[in-house]
């Protein structure tokens, strides 16, 4: 029997207690065997989060947004209006027990849906998330070239029942992350798809989720490697 997975549209900005009180809620059901796996799309009004491996030092202007301690993985990230955030809670019961291996499907999932809209998004070791490099931008100081983030991943498993998820930058006020050092990556920018110059709504967007949350993952998440 295919596994159901309930997909839930919030039109308003989320607080972001709400989202913590569902999440955790809807976790609990699914680990009993109560409701169907979800991914709820949404946007926050502006905050910033801290996983927990953030550090002190990276949130340099502590006064400017209210900041949450979530439990998730990963350090400070922020969200806000036109980012689209994803939360996924999904039974790795029954998707094969692999931190890692999910991990790696929700980072393919991130790839697939930008290359919708033929952005190369690529994962890069010891740097969590998803960056586009910048041909169009200075270089940076060694004559590499610059690369920005577009797209940041922080889970969390209770149970082995995954919350919390990813993000997505469309079209947020890009100002706002300097007032944290975004995943405690100093060298690099933040970038969204606005301002690869990409007329992208959060529809749109949310219409490429979708269509490849069912290619990344019809196999139930059991296998990883890289997808086509």
């Amino acid at each position: 029997m295919r596994r159901m997975v309930e997909w839930i549209h919030s039109d308003r900005l989320v607080p972001y207690e709400e989202a913590l009180a569902f999440m955790e809620d809807r976790v609990a059901a699914i680990a009993r065997g109560e409701a169907d796996e979800a991914i709820w799309l949404l946007e926050h009004p502006p905050l910033y989060t801290a996983g927990t491996s953030a550090r002190r030092e990276d949130l340099t202007d502590p006064d400017r947004f209210p900041v949450y301690e979530p439990g998730r993985g990963g350090q400070y990230t922020y969200h806000g209006p036109g980012q689209r955030v994803a939360y996924v809670m999904l039974d790795l019961n029954k998707r094969g027990r692999d931190v890692r291996c999910f991990v790696r499907k929700l980072e393919d999932w991130v790839i697939a849906a930008l290359a919708e809209f033929n952005v190369t998004g690529e994962i890069r070791d010891g740097r969590v998330g998803v960056w586009v490099t910048r041909p169009d931008r200075p270089k940076n100081p060694d004559g590499t070239l610059r690369e920005d983030k577009i797209a940041a991943i922080g889970v969390k498993l209770r149970r082995w029942v995954s919350f919390h998820g990813i993000s997505i930058n469309v079209e947020p006020d890009l100002s706002h992350f300097t007032g944290i050092v975004p995943c405690g990556i100093r060298a690099h920018g933040v970038t969204s798809l606005v301002d690869l110059g990409l007329p992208v709504t959060l529809d749109d967007l949310d219409a490429a989720l979708r269509l490849k949350f069912d290619q990344i993952f019809a196999d139930g998440g059991n296998s990883c490697g890289n997808t086509p």
